[in-house]
């Protein structure tokens, strides 16, 4: 198992700072997104959770820096300032497919800034959207590093008391839900960040989490879901979904790293889901549920997929700043 590496820099200077960039998608959609780190280096796709934006991103960006790592974190579609991904028309809200988010996003994304290539970390609900750029770009995704990631429901041993009333609220009343997520945006705007935090936290886990970090995650909540809920109802909906991925056409290594004291999303799952994706490889974090599994990972996360780079690219071998900091202290 992992231990836990050091504490991360407060992450808000950065959320604060950074630009929200909209690209044009085809059919009048929009993608938004932000850079945080080094913005001549490495790129790398972080996708964030369900609930979460471009936001969290921010928890990358000093050691993303420091490694010569560009961290390119969009609003998933749904979410923040992207639109929705496309559905298929229907009446009813709850009967609309939800499939994993357009590859072109991804694509749109790395034209942008001229790159052929890009590792892809995914927190949480992120996974299936990550593995489903994957398997459906392979010439593209370098290296997939997924984080505390929902699995499958064939993964499931058993589902969160929580995940399973917001599947349903999402599938069967989500006017109902929208409105409660509404409702909680306006009160988190209000109320001290760890009303929040508590949501990704359990009470067993070790380790403080450092009032920037906690401020991070609270505007986090806020932005994913103050201008439009249909990126969160689109998740929970399909969480007990098949996720109509073909894990065999994923040519990147994976790595999936999870929490022991993980409740939001058990770790049970991860190593079910581990056998079944061609050269997964599960690295566990002792003491680490949701939230500290992400902010413990950080380093480990960043050093993979630069090495990644660097194996497959030899122009990624250069020297960028902070390239000679060491390795994290991440032990598996």
């Amino acid at each position: 198992m992992a231990t836990r590496d050091a504490s991360p820099s407060d992450p808000r200077e950065a959320a604060e700072a950074a630009e929200a960039k909209t690209l044009a998608l085809d059919g009048g959609r929009r993608l938004a997104y932000a850079e945080y780190g080094d913005s001549d280096g490495i790129p790398v796709v972080f996708l964030h959770g369900a609930p979460g934006s471009r936001l969290l991103g921010s928890l990358f960006d000093p050691p993303a820096e420091e490694r010569g790592i560009r961290v390119l974190a969009p609003d998933r579609p749904g979410y923040g300032r992207s639109s929705p991904r496309p559905t298929e028309e229907s009446d009813e809200p709850s009967q609309r497919l939800t499939t994993p988010a357009p590859a072109d996003f991804f694509d749109a994304l790395l034209d942008d800034i001229g790159a052929q290539s890009a590792g892809v970390v995914a927190f949480s609900g992120g996974s299936r959207d990550a593995l489903a750029l994957a398997a459906a770009r392979p010439d593209r995704v370098r290296y997939v590093s997924v984080v505390a990631g929902a699995v499958p429901p064939e993964a499931r041993a058993e589902t969160p008391r929580t995940q399973r009333l917001l599947s349903w609220l999402a599938t069967n009343a989500p006017t109902l839900l929208g409105g409660l997520l509404r409702g909680q945006a306006w009160l988190a705007r209000r109320l001290d960040p760890s009303v929040v935090v508590a949501q990704y936290t359990a009470g067993d886990a070790t380790g403080e989490i450092p009032d920037g970090v906690a401020a991070v995650v609270r505007d986090d909540f806020v932005a994913a879901v103050s201008r439009s809920r249909r990126g969160v109802l689109d998740d929970f909906r399909s969480a007990a979904a098949p996720w109509d991925i073909s894990f065999d056409d994923i040519e990147a290594d994976v790595s999936l790293w999870h929490g022991d004291a993980d409740t939001n999303v058990p770790i049970a799952g991860a190593r079910r889901l581990e056998p079944e994706v061609p050269a997964a490889r599960l690295r566990a974090l002792r003491g680490a549920d949701h939230l500290r599994t992400l902010l413990w990972s950080v380093p480990g996360v960043l050093d993979e997929q630069r090495r990644a780079a660097r194996s497959l690219d030899p122009d990624a071998s250069r020297d960028f700043p902070g390239s000679t900091v060491a390795e994290s202290h991440h032990r598996v």
